[in-house]
């Protein structure tokens, strides 16, 4: 998982990327496109027409990172808005790494019972 404060502000640009972008064409893509500074410290996450790849572009104080990500079990899920950028929590984007759900993650936790 990437080393993100609690309070990073997380935004999927949603529909395609190509995913043969570096780190420069994805933040050049995050300045023109989304209209956001990628310096910021935020994460923009980006997933490639197969739903099956992530890239993440961040700057963490001192230098833009980027992470590909990679889910052999299935798709990522993804909103469905054609154009634009979604916000998201920390958390909720540990959860779509998972492969849970994260729009409606299910609650399991039962206590347990003395007996």
């Amino acid at each position: 998982m990437i080393p993100a404060p609690s309070g990073v502000r997380v935004w999927l640009a949603v529909g395609r990327t190509d995913m043969r972008k570096g780190m420069n064409g994805l933040a050049l893509q995050v300045q023109q496109a989304l209209g956001r500074d990628p310096h910021a410290g935020d994460l923009y996450v980006f997933r490639g027409a197969r739903g099956d790849l992530l890239k993440i572009v961040w700057h963490d104080g001192s230098a833009c990172r980027f992470t590909p990500s990679g889910w052999s079990a299935g798709r990522f899920i993804w909103p469905s808005p054609a154009d634009g950028v979604v916000a998201i929590s920390a958390a909720q984007l540990a959860y779509m790494l998972d492969g849970i759900d994260w729009r409606n993650p299910v609650f399991t936790w039962r206590p347990e019972v003395a007996g």
